[in-house]
């Protein structure tokens, strides 16, 4: 069965990715909305998403957490709903829902039989304007948003340095504060913040419908019209410009005890570019430059150095997104062994660092990740949701459905002399944050 895969993930590495391309259909009703249709007709099934193109990044100063939190509020009642009437509306046609806030984007999905799209997008645009939020609702529902800071991140220790290493990140940039809020902000939101934040940015010139699935452009164009085209675009939507970082003068550092920590582990990470509409080679070095140092676990740079050969670590792990409307980062994870102590680890992923820039990159080891991307890329088209939620991520992050496409292609360019280039400018230690988070010492 190895060899079989083996062989197919080889074949794929020759075929160009246009062949893999999804069927695509994108475009903008008369009120500003953007729809996007991606067909596959292998199942009557279809993801119905809208997303938003403002997320927690967006908030005004002090209100932190409002995004989310209207996220929640998102599932109260309407003119037409009662309260929960959403979800229990979904759940009888057999569909699943969720909804999802990030620094840049918010978005709620439905996966239904594709007969039941109709009525997705009639409840789903019923909502986009007509939302009624109670005191009664709000209050409780604040709690629960509190309660789930508490669960998430209070009690977890590795959450709570990711704030704080954030925070030292981003000390200008709205990516430093978290996505759900500081506690003490999310207690002090009130109705009329909710009211105030969903009336500015939940409106159709600020939203995108993605339907993935069976289903047509010309059946999709029809229903959107019926439903989403009546509702009214916003004249005041804000221009989504955010402060930026400043330049970083030195390497900052932060070391957390918990008792509640048994092992050791280091997270470093550095600021670094995204992903640009119409110029995204840096971006694919970097996600290539991943990959090299950490991605492939033990077979990968810092893996064979740290783990095999020093024997100074567990487990290592290096990563990259870049999807986002502002600058990234690009992070290390590194679990160091029973028999080492931090400051052994930290001097030796430093050593070892240095290392790889002063060597040359592996070319066989380069081809090997580019195929595996190609393959994953190929197979992960099986996922409606995924190829739905790829879009979206992107299309609210400054990308467009050009630049989605041809990423794969993209990455496929990427040189060595490319991944040197991005690791020379990411690794900079100015522009750094070393995080530990240790035991709690005895006394």
């Amino acid at each position: 069965m190895k060899t079989l895969i083996g062989m197919i993930t080889f074949v794929l590495s020759f075929l160009p990715s246009v062949l893999f391309a999804e069927i695509v259909t994108s475009f903008d009703l008369e009120n500003g909305m953007q729809v996007v249709v991606i067909e596959d007709h292998r199942a009557p099934v279809v993801t119905h998403m809208v997303w938003y193109r403002v997320g927690s990044a967006d908030e005004q100063a002090g209100k932190s957490g409002i995004a989310h939190f209207l996220e929640h509020l998102m599932f109260k009642g309407t003119e037409t709903m009662v309260p929960g009437e959403f979800s229990k509306i979904v759940s009888a046609n057999g569909g699943q829902e969720n909804a999802f806030t990030s620094y840049d984007y918010t978005g709620y999905y439905q996966k239904v039989s594709a007969d039941r799209l109709p009525l997705m997008m009639q409840i789903e645009a019923d909502r986009m304007q007509n939302l009624i939020l109670s005191e009664e609702e709000v209050l409780p529902e604040r709690d629960v948003v509190i309660e789930e800071r508490n669960s998430r991140t209070e009690s977890n220790p590795s959450a709570l340095l990711r704030e704080q290493r954030s925070a030292l990140q981003y000390f200008n940039h709205r990516y430093g504060i978290p996505v759900i809020g500081w506690k003490h902000e999310i207690a002090q939101l009130t109705q009329q913040d909710a009211l105030d934040f969903y009336k500015k940015y939940y409106a159709p010139n600020n939203a995108i419908l993605i339907v993935a699935g069976d289903t047509t452009p010309d059946e999709v164009r029809t229903l959107a019209q019926k439903y989403y085209g009546k509702r009214t675009p916003s004249l005041n939507l804000p221009e989504r410009k955010r402060t930026q970082e400043p330049p970083h003068l030195a390497p900052l550092r932060i070391e957390m005890e918990d008792a509640r920590v048994r092992q050791p582990a280091l997270v470093r990470t550095y600021l670094a570019e995204n992903r640009k509409s119409g110029a995204q080679k840096e971006a694919a070095a970097l996600e290539m430059l991943a990959q090299l140092l950490g991605g492939s676990g033990i077979t990968s740079y810092l893996g064979q150095e740290l783990q095999l050969k020093q024997k100074v670590a567990l487990n290592i792990s290096a990563f990259y997104d870049g999807v986002s409307l502002d600058r990234d980062t690009f992070g290390l994870y590194v679990l160091p062994a029973p028999t080492a102590t931090p400051e052994q680890a930290e001097e030796a992923l430093d050593a070892a660092l240095q290392a790889f820039l002063n060597s040359e990159i592996d070319q066989a080891h380069l081809a090997r990740l580019k195929t595996q991307a190609k393959a994953g890329q190929i197979y992960a088209r099986d996922s409606l949701s995924g190829l739905a939620r790829r879009y979206g991520t992107g299309l609210t992050s400054g990308l467009t459905i050009e630049d989605i496409q041809v990423w794969p292609d993209v990455l496929q360019s990427v040189t060595a002399d490319d991944v040197k280039a991005a690791a020379r400018k990411v690794l900079n230690p100015n522009n750094s944050v070393t995080s530990w988070l240790l035991p709690k010492a005895e006394g």
